[in-house]
């Protein structure tokens, strides 16, 4: 695979004092991640301004209500939904007491003025539940409120095939577990136990949900927001539980059609993403009209073991988004779509590939330095890797951007005096009549 196409560049590697698991990584505000190992340490990674340098930071927090035996399952934040304010971390551990593990959910979020935003100080603040299930997937999303506005909730899967739901009471100053079934009818009546579930809001008040299963089964459901009221519903069955599910809007360039062989650039609606633990990964197109009747497989995908985590970003910033897919077999896969024809029709190429010593977790895109330019967090069983897009290859593509920008500010200007010309030389023969007619005659 060509390595020139690989946009990356490591800054920094953290060894953790365990390894972690697939739900072990998440963002937590702007420019900071939470990465929690299994044996109960939770551990915050940051870049700081250290002898006027930024440089990379990665400590323990001590989040309250964790005892030191715990292993921790899943964790989560996020920002309140404005104009509510705060940030809420989640996190999900199973207690051994020797002959019997108990399961738990802590929910951490500061109340207090001026605190909302302090990691140090949200730990100490915990709302603990006892579970009666074993837990699975953390995740939030918003949901409409009656007022019109907007609240960020949790959703936990859990092996007793069901998804639960904790939403917060502003009056108590706590969250609540609440029926599922009000805000999300989609999650009712699961096949099996969800590893994995996505959300996404499209445009005309709807919203997109998938989840897979334990035993291979992929649900989705478009649902209509106000009410809610599902609109629609698909399922499929795989041959090996689902280790991903994923909802992203995709944009592709057709063929030129144009004189100038300039590329015409249309929404293709969205699509959804689907990587088992045996099979290859499948992406369905345009789910919101054809539901999960047209599928593409991205070629080579369990060449490397099971794929275990995934995202869509645009990494070479031409405007259209890249399939990154994280393996147990150590190999992180880019594919990029290619579209034919009308553009509606095309396949999945896989672009490069790049190797770790070690089988990926968690994939996230963010600012950690603030800079601007997003870095690619790696989560892997011995630790986590920052890697940073090339500063050289993005330099060049600036000033390549800014060139083309100016030429084209260039042209624009001297078209204006061309055009000013041309109306006047056309407004010429009517100004003379004008004048001919209103000569006086002798």
């Amino acid at each position: 695979m060509l390595r020139e196409s690989y946009p990356f560049v490591e800054d920094s590697f953290s060894r953790f004092p365990s390894q972690s698991n697939i739900y072990g990584l998440c963002q937590a505000g702007e420019q900071e991640l939470l990465a929690a190992t299994l044996k109960g340490k939770v551990v915050s990674f940051r870049y700081q301004e250290l002898q006027h340098k930024i440089r990379p930071v990665a400590r323990e927090v001590q989040f309250t209500y964790i005892p030191v035996d715990a292993e921790i399952v899943s964790i989560d934040a996020f920002n309140k939904s404005p104009p509510k304010r705060g940030l809420v971390v989640g996190i999900t551990f199973i207690k051994d007491s020797g002959d019997k593990a108990t399961p738990f959910l802590n929910i951490y979020c500061d109340y207090e003025p001026g605190s909302e935003f302090n990691l140090e100080s949200i730990a100490q603040s915990c709302l603990n539940l006892e579970l009666q299930f074993m837990p699975f997937q953390l995740y939030h999303t918003e949901v409409q409120c009656d007022d019109g506005g907007s609240e960020t909730v949790f959703l936990l899967s859990g092996h007793d095939q069901r998804i639960h739901l904790y939403k917060e009471n502003a009056s108590l100053h706590q969250f609540e577990e609440q029926p599922v079934e009000r805000l999300f009818p989609e999650l009712q009546q699961l096949p099996s136990n969800v590893l994995w579930l996505d959300v996404l809001s499209i445009p005309g008040g709807c919203r997109l949900s998938a989840f897979g299963c334990q035993n291979g089964c992929v649900g989705l459901a478009l649902v209509n927001q106000t009410g809610p009221e599902i609109l629609q519903s698909w399922r499929v069955q795989f041959d090996s539980p689902i280790s991903i599910v994923l909802l992203f809007p995709l944009s592709c360039q057709t063929e030129p059609n144009k004189p100038d062989g300039e590329k015409r650039v249309e929404m293709e609606g969205y699509n959804l993403l689907v990587t088992s633990t045996i099979e290859m990964a499948v992406v369905y197109r345009d789910v919101q009209e054809r539901g999960l009747s047209h599928s593409m497989c991205l070629s080579e995908s369990d060449q490397w073991d099971a794929a275990l985590c995934a995202l869509v970003i645009d990494l070479d910033f031409d405007g259209q988004k890249e399939v990154l897919l994280g393996t147990y077999g150590q190999e992180l896969l880019c594919y990029k779509f290619r579209a034919t024809g009308s553009g509606r029709d095309g396949h999945f190429q896989l672009l490069w590939r790049r190797s770790f010593k070690s089988p990926l977790l968690s994939i996230i895109y963010l600012d950690l330095t603030g800079d601007g330019l997003r870095e690619l967090a790696v989560l892997t069983l011995k630790g986590l890797h920052i890697l940073q897009h090339s500063l050289t290859c993005t330099a060049d593509l600036v000033l390549e951007r800014l060139a083309q920008r100016v030429s084209a500010l260039t042209a624009g200007s001297e078209l204006e005096p061309a055009k000013a010309q041309d109306t006047e030389e056309k407004d010429a023969p009517a100004k003379k009549e004008e004048c001919t007619v209103h000569t006086p005659s002798n």
